[in-house]
């Protein structure tokens, strides 16, 4: 059999940082949904470490999507769903249609996590994952980004800069996104920002709550 499993060596340099947040953020019990997971390597490796909770990975790309349920049949875990395509751009999300296999989830979401998506998409994406959370999460459901962001405008580091021109260079329509502006998105959304986390790495987490 061959093995599809994709890696980012960035995982495994954030994943422990990332999970130290998750496990004072977010609820005690319910499903997390986890936007563009990618490799899902961060799906197995959070899954097993927050009891109680079940994880619910997501990804665009039908690659992604196959390198997750490689990662799921190579490190399996009792609390990890089965990946699901999602479109953050959609008007509705599968979960949201009653006719949908995926809307078996819905109702025990009680928060989101997208890790180093916003960055690598358009602008678009950012505000379909603010109207998406608005959507479906319940009063208090949480919200918890995280990757690089401009702060008052400005890029935090050298580093970030140099990043964020080589994703311009990529594809003008992605980039570092401006924290306020993210912010100004998510209360648009209901999303209330309620912390903001320094990470490793000149990276942020950034928590919003739904009110």
């Amino acid at each position: 059999m061959n093995d599809e499993r994709q890696f980012a060596p960035a995982t495994q340099r954030n994943r422990e940082p990332i999970l130290e947040v998750l496990q004072r953020i977010l609820p005690s019990t319910g499903t997390i949904l986890e936007i563009a997971s990618g490799t899902g390597e961060h799906a197995v490796f959070f899954a097993p470490r927050l009891s109680g909770l079940k994880w619910l990975p997501t990804d665009i790309n039908y690659l992604s999507l196959s390198s997750i349920s490689a990662w799921l049949e190579y490190s399996p875990s009792d609390n990890i769903y089965p990946p699901i395509l999602l479109d953050v751009c959609a008007n509705i999300w599968p979960l949201e249609v009653e006719n949908q296999p995926e809307n078996q989830y819905l109702a025990d979401i009680t928060a989101i996590v997208s890790i180093n998506m916003i960055h690598i998409a358009p602008w678009s994406a950012c505000l379909g994952l603010m109207a998406g959370a608005g959507r479906i999460l319940p009063q208090n459901g949480i919200l918890c980004l995280y990757g690089p962001f401009k702060q008052n405008g400005q890029h935090t580091a050298p580093s970030n800069a140099a990043f964020d021109e080589m994703l311009n260079n990529h594809n003008a329509e992605w980039g570092v996104r401006n924290l306020d502006d993210v912010i100004a998105a998510a209360k648009m959304q209901n999303l209330q920002w309620r912390e903001t986390v320094s990470m490793p790495a000149n990276n942020l987490s950034v928590v919003f709550q739904k009110v």
